[in-house]
């Protein structure tokens, strides 16, 4: 290698600490990681912050190797003919190779009154402001949760199983992602813990007031307040900077992860999708494609041909509530069988496979260079 290559990673979640940290265990390759915050966020953990049960937030000094630089600040375009990368805070970075890992936040829906009145919990913002707004209403004010996806079921029984009064509007099937046994698990638990769930035909919402929500069969559905938890979106980076994206904004790449624009840009988690072989937004497949993201890298910067990257599914977990779960098991491909735990064991899966990550994340980090002490500064590098 004749000189030193310089990586830039855009973004610091999973998938992106993933691929950094792999990056930074190849001699003569130096990277920077570029996160708006100055810690790593659980996005799986987002709903247990409304409640209080965790604070979704690690340090960076535990999941990212000491030899990654961090920037703390957000790309604001991508120069790809120049290799530059502008950022918010007015300075630009300067790459060989880029890793488009920009994630995904909670989607603006065009239902008149949700951008005024409903809460998301997709990012760390929207969680914190939706648990300060649940505060500042009386325990016994209900609240509406829209969406059946499964942040909507999660957030919907931890809701409940803190006492609150819960509305679960799907507007649709509920957990479609599901096999029908494993929805039924889902409507027994909601029920138990006091959650009214309405479904199937009429149940679209067409309104948002400050007292609830309307819905396309003409009912109104009360709610001090109401969380809307259908759909992602995906920063629009890719797009701004003129990169070729799909209908949801998303990098489109070919089947190693590489832009289908540049050789030198990849994508790792849920802001690319593989031409004609879209992945599941999960962090199940963000770590995955975030060491992918890196291996096509290196063997680009090797002289070798990249490999095409398939990600291996093990099915879908999902808590309700603390005290129990559902476990959703899958074909490697991704299509979900009839297999499934429930109760408490699937709670203790779910919990596993939030730790999991996280542990994956720590050894990578003790490989990619010595981490900050316990208990120093998260940022170890904020100038660009």
């Amino acid at each position: 290698m004749s000189k030193n290559i310089e990586v830039v990673v855009l973004g610091g979640g999973y998938g992106g600490v993933k691929a950094a940290n792999r990056l930074a265990r190849r001699a003569g390759v130096s990277v920077t990681l570029v996160n708006p915050r100055p810690h790593f966020v659980e996005r799986i953990r987002l709903h247990q912050v409304v409640t209080g049960s965790d604070d979704a937030v690690e340090s960076f000094g535990e999941v990212l190797g000491g030899d990654v630089r961090l920037v703390v600040d957000a790309a604001t375009r991508i120069a790809a003919e120049e290799r530059r990368v502008s950022l918010a805070g007015g300075a630009t970075l300067s790459y060989d190779y880029l890793v488009h890992a920009v994630g995904s936040g909670a989607s603006v829906p065009g239902v008149p009154g949700a951008a005024e009145f409903a809460h998301a919990v997709a990012d760390l913002d929207g969680a914190r402001r939706l648990r300060s707004t649940l505060a500042e209403v009386p325990a016994t004010a209900p609240v509406t949760v829209v969406g059946a996806g499964l942040t909507g079921v999660e957030t919907a029984a931890e809701l409940a199983e803190a006492g609150r009064f819960v509305t679960l509007v799907c507007g649709g099937v509920l957990a479609p992602s599901l096999h029908a046994g494993s929805r039924r698990r889902v409507a027994r638990r909601l029920a138990a813990l006091g959650v009214a769930v309405l479904e199937g035909a009429g149940t679209r919402v067409t309104e948002v007031t400050r007292d609830g929500v309307r819905l396309d069969d003409g009912r109104d559905v009360p709610g001090a307040v109401t969380v809307w938890t259908a759909g992602f979106r995906v920063p629009d980076l890719a797009a701004r900077s003129g990169l070729t994206t799909d209908a949801d904004g998303r990098l489109v790449t070919d089947a190693t992860l590489t832009s289908v624009d540049d050789v030198r840009i990849v994508a790792a988690g849920d802001a690319g999708t593989i031409l004609g072989r879209p992945v599941r937004m999960s962090c199940q497949a963000a770590v995955q494609l975030g060491t992918g993201a890196a291996d096509t890298v290196l063997r680009r910067i090797a002289g070798k041909t990249p490999t095409p990257v398939r990600p291996l599914f093990a099915g879908q977990c999902l808590s309700l509530g603390r005290a129990e779960g559902v476990t959703q098991f899958s074909s490697l491909d991704d299509r979900v069988n009839a297999l499934h735990l429930s109760g408490r064991p699937a709670a203790r899966v779910k919990e596993i496979a939030c730790r999991f990550p996280l542990r994956q994340l720590a050894s990578g980090a003790r490989k990619a260079g010595p981490r900050t002490p316990r208990g120093g500064p998260d940022l170890r590098d904020a100038s660009a």
